[in-house]
């Protein structure tokens, strides 16, 4: 019972849309309506201002880091650390409060990785910055990260069921990101620094 209770905190935590509050206090705006329409940092950033999207990153990043930070302190078992963290995930993407119809989870997923084992976090967000300096997609960095995420967590030596936690999540995300890989195909995908219009492509 203790550890469904963990889940469903972590999946109404995750479900906060910081991203869409954020937008409508700094910038009077509903983020879904602009740019690609997500509610996460990256459209804050294009279509808010940089001070917006810090904010809302940090906060997204609590969303994986405090559900999944409880349950190791707790002592639950690996398994529902996994299952922990997932939940975390869903609710960011799936939130309750949005019609089910949220962000892209990588920042969150970030945040699971700080509390679970911070060096593949350190790892991953070096990848990250490397691939978006280099190619200056950020979707297609966070597809780079979340492929790996289950790699290094087995790497690494974390038990089966982390693992499989974190295959799960890095699924959730190319799921979430398949808009973002057809307009990469399409070469239509925003670039790092770009503002977006006002019309959701």
């Amino acid at each position: 019972m203790i550890e469904f209770l963990f889940c469903l905190a972590a999946y109404l935590f995750g479900s906060v849309p910081f991203g869409l509050i954020v937008g409508r206090l700094a910038g009077s705006v509903d983020i879904r309506k602009l740019g690609s329409g997500n509610i996460g940092t990256s459209n804050v950033l294009r279509t808010v201002g940089k001070g917006p999207a810090i904010l809302v990153l940090l906060l997204d990043v609590a969303k994986g880091t405090l559900p999944v930070w409880a349950a190791l302190h707790y002592g639950l078992s690996p398994a529902a650390v996994a299952a922990v963290a997932v939940s975390a995930v869903v609710g960011h993407i799936c939130p309750a409060f949005l019609g089910f119809n949220g962000g892209k989870g990588i920042a969150t997923t970030l945040g699971v990785l700080i509390a679970l084992d911070w060096r593949i976090a350190v790892i991953l967000l070096l990848i990250w910055i490397a691939s978006v300096a280099v190619t200056r997609y950020i979707s297609l960095s966070s597809l780079v990260a979340a492929a790996l995420l289950p790699v290094l967590l087995a790497g690494l030596g974390h038990p089966l069921e982390i693992v499989g936690g974190g295959l799960v999540i890095s699924i959730l995300a190319f799921w979430r990101h398949k808009s973002n890989i057809a307009r990469l195909k399409a070469g239509t995908e925003y670039k790092f620094g770009e503002r977006a219009g006002s019309e959701r492509r």
